[in-house]
């Protein structure tokens, strides 16, 4: 398995023979609503988009991670698996190969690869996005990956995965408490999961971040201090933090080569 963040929530995931785009926001800025003054996103370098797509998986329809300036350039005939909120916006889109995947639902992509979604986080009182699992059906490791660190309904439904994509620091409003839950839910996640490896997502390597939202959110929690965390607790997961752009190779004790 090669994982590469390409910074914030987007990833590009070979696993199964498969090179996968989850989540791309790669080209331009990220604004939400048309509203810069709110909160807008600049990347402070580019990052080529990568080539041979074989799919492109998106858990979300917020532009954090259906991200219409990187959807507009990508090939619109690459295949696409989304969430109901995400599908409306590939097909808007002119994208031809879009098949939506709901809580519970589970497809088998390209004969090797099993791609199940799983309740993951809530969008306003009504909407509840995807958490995501890749089986890798030859060697059997398995990826989960949830962006915004709201763990509990998915993992009640996982009995392990060898790597978790998810936050590990949280960013908090004030008097709402945290937005992008890390820190104790991480720790929990891997207590239930006993991953070999936990990844950082939703972090901002090298991304600039501007707007009235911006100046309200607060970071808790580094690195290092989770990896205390998962010291005092015992746990042998390992913190895998790759910069932006950096492919990683990770080697899973338990699973047969790709």
């Amino acid at each position: 398995m090669f994982l590469t963040w390409m910074d914030s929530n987007s990833w590009l995931i070979e696993m199964a023979g498969q090179r996968i785009l989850l989540d791309p926001w790669l080209v331009g800025p990220l604004v939400f609503g048309n509203q810069p003054w709110f909160f807008k996103g600049e990347r402070a370098t580019t990052l080529d988009i990568p080539d041979s797509i074989d799919l492109i998986l998106l858990s979300q329809g917020l532009p954090d991670h259906a991200h219409v300036p990187t959807l507009k350039q990508l090939d619109h005939t690459i295949p696409v698996i989304a969430s109901e909120n995400a599908t409306k916006v590939v097909e808007e889109l002119g994208y031809t190969k879009v098949t939506t995947i709901a809580h519970g639902e589970t497809i088998t992509w390209a004969d090797r690869l099993q791609i199940q979604a799983l309740p993951g986080s809530p969008i306003g009182p009504f909407l509840v996005e995807n958490a995501l699992v890749l089986t890798d059906q030859a060697s059997q490791s398995r990826l989960y990956y949830e962006p915004h660190g709201f763990h509990a309904a998915a993992i009640d439904q996982l009995e392990a995965a060898d790597v978790i994509i998810a936050p590990i620091q949280d960013l908090v409003l004030p008097l709402l408490g945290p937005f992008i839950q890390g820190g104790d839910f991480a720790l929990e996640v891997i207590k239930k999961l006993q991953p070999q490896f936990i990844l950082p997502t939703a972090s901002g390597g090298e991304v600039e971040y501007s707007g009235i939202l911006d100046k309200l959110l607060t970071m808790e929690g580094t690195i290092d201090e989770f990896r205390e965390r998962l010291e005092e607790n015992s746990c042998e997961t390992h913190v895998l933090n790759p910069s932006p752009g950096e492919r990683i190779e990770v080697l899973l004790s338990s699973s047969v080569p790709n």
